[in-house]
């Protein structure tokens, strides 16, 4: 009995680590490219590096500044990821617990924008900005990524499912304002959730290339998806292949980081709730 157990037990952890080892190989490939130039990407597939990751840098850095196309998504990221995560909590929170007219009517209209692409929007939208005089600037990209419908929807369905009634009747008994209760409560307990959605709204934030390319014009504000895409449209593009995955690789570590920060709170949320001793 025990022998089929560990014999089961060793299948899945060896299935496990592959699954894991062709996750991490197109990690693995990126960061050799980044080593390589255009003519040995293009000669044939190595796990070896190469020597060319200083010619690499100098191409990167002869079209645009890496550090500061980082930096001026690190502005439009950051606020956007954070604010929408929490007024989306405050709004799922609301809808799910708070019975007023129109209540269902707010909840079929999120669903519908959730199904209507954001390309649809588009011109309208940069004129709006554009009579705003908001062109080169980062609040049409911070300001309008706080009304997620997506985020929104998956916190509410989550707070049903997580988050009793009773923990904020007896909030109210004891004379707890609404606010607190958001704070104190609801907040801790959805937490795995908000931090999901945190990832997966800084990854999009961060990746950002229409909207950014379209109002924003000056080289110094663009944002590293717009400064990238100078690589890739270059006339050379085979000589700047080394370069492109370079760029890339740089460009996923605060990904990385955002990641790795906010898995620890879902690991440790899962089972907190807004009682503690």
């Amino acid at each position: 009995m025990k022998i089929g157990f560990y014999i089961k037990k060793g299948i899945l952890y060896i299935l496990l680590i592959l699954l894991a080892a062709a996750c991490l190989f197109p990690f693995l490939m990126m960061m050799v490219n980044a080593t390589r130039n255009g003519t040995e990407i293009v000669s044939g597939f190595t796990l070896i590096p190469s020597t060319h990751i200083k010619e690499n840098w100098e191409v990167v850095f002869s079209y645009f500044n890496l550090f500061r196309g980082m930096l001026n998504s690190l502005i439009v990221a950051v606020p956007a990821t954070l604010l929408s995560a929490y007024f989306s909590a405050m709004t799922a929170y609301g809808l799910a617990f708070y019975k007023f007219k129109g209540n269902k009517t707010i909840f079929m209209a999120i669903l519908v924008f959730m199904m209507i692409p954001g390309q649809l929007s588009l011109i309208g939208f940069y004129q709006l900005c554009a009579k705003l005089h908001l062109i080169n600037t980062y609040i049409p990209l911070i300001i309008p990524a706080i009304a997620a419908p997506g985020t929104v929807f998956f916190l509410r369905q989550y707070i049903l499912s997580s988050l009793p009634a009773s923990l904020l009747e007896a909030a109210r008994i004891d004379g707890a304002h609404e606010l607190y209760s958001f704070h104190r409560i609801v907040l801790p307990i959805v937490s795995p959730a908000v931090a999901t959605m945190g990832i997966m709204g800084f990854i999009g934030n961060w990746n950002n290339y229409l909207l950014p390319m379209i109002l924003i014009n000056k080289n110094e504000k663009m944002t590293l998806p717009v400064m990238m895409a100078t690589l890739r449209s270059s006339t050379d593009i085979s000589a700047n292949q080394g370069a492109i995955y370079l760029s890339v690789a740089i460009s996923i570590i605060p990904i990385l980081l955002v990641f790795c920060f906010f898995s620890k709170y879902i690991i440790s949320s899962i089972s907190a709730g807004a009682v503690k001793e």
